[in-house]
């Protein structure tokens, strides 16, 4: 079982502390809407909003999980903690993941009605960067209005919804039609469970031999040109960023 560092929870104190606050004022009143990834990162959530409510640090307020998948992988965090796997942290209890108050969202009907419940509330939903998923309806629903805040947990890619209003665009296209993004975004960096490079080139130290060749195929492009090079000083392995389309042999 996987838990994300201090400084992420911090951060999310940080944040949900400062937007929860807001919107539990009658001026305000607004929705927080989480776009998360089904699994490992919705069960972090709500354990770091576990702590939060505990300590105080943000008021306890409605929970809505709305994801199918994420709601499975609760399920089996679940079942591993009560049968005591092996895979999970000695001593992590089934209550870890409930920060109470926490609705679980299963039918398109249930997830329709949010629509119509008013703040201040969070609602859970996947996918984590808005490229598909409930969470669009979410997002289309709550953005026009300035009351409510969208938190963004993690790495956003270039080119997805998550990234445009990372990058403060004043819409953004889903479902067909063009948004208004008025709602506050905040970002929490610290959730994002990319590994840096120090830690891909340390993972590669381990190979038991030297490859004929290095492919970096995913991450921006100048990240993937940045680690490339770092393989190549530190390794002296062959590294190759492959371009878009590019075909080679595998022999």
């Amino acid at each position: 079982m996987r838990l994300s560092s201090n400084g992420a929870w911090e951060w999310l104190a940080e944040s949900a502390g400062r937007c929860t606050s807001q919107a539990t004022s009658s001026a305000r009143g607004g929705v927080i809407v989480i776009p998360s990834f089904a699994v490992d990162r919705t069960e972090i959530i709500l354990f770091h909003l576990r702590r939060l409510i505990r300590s105080k640090r943000i008021p306890a307020l409605p929970i809505y999980v709305d994801s199918p998948m994420a709601l499975a992988a609760l399920k089996i965090y679940r079942d591993a903690i009560e049968r005591r796997s092996v895979e999970v942290k000695p001593g992590a209890a089934v209550s870890d993941l409930d920060p109470g108050g926490v609705t679980e969202v299963k039918t398109v009907d249930e997830s329709m009605a949010l629509n119509f419940e008013r703040g201040p509330m969070i609602i859970i939903s996947a996918s984590g960067m808005a490229t598909g998923g409930r969470v669009l309806h979410h997002l289309a629903n709550r953005l026009p209005e300035e009351r409510n805040t969208v938190i963004l947990v993690g790495y956003q890619a270039l080119g997805t919804r998550g990234r445009s209003m990372l990058d403060g665009a004043p819409t953004v296209k889903m479902l067909g039609r063009y948004v208004a993004v008025k709602a506050e975004v905040v970002n929490v960096p610290a959730f994002s469970v990319h590994a840096d490079q120090g830690e891909i080139v340390g993972w590669l130290c381990a190979a038991p031999s030297r490859p004929q060749i290095c492919y970096i195929v995913h991450g921006d492009s100048d990240a993937a040109d940045s680690l490339s090079a770092r393989i190549r000083k530190e390794l002296g392995w062959n590294v190759v960023t492959p371009q878009h389309l590019e075909q080679v042999r595998l022999d």
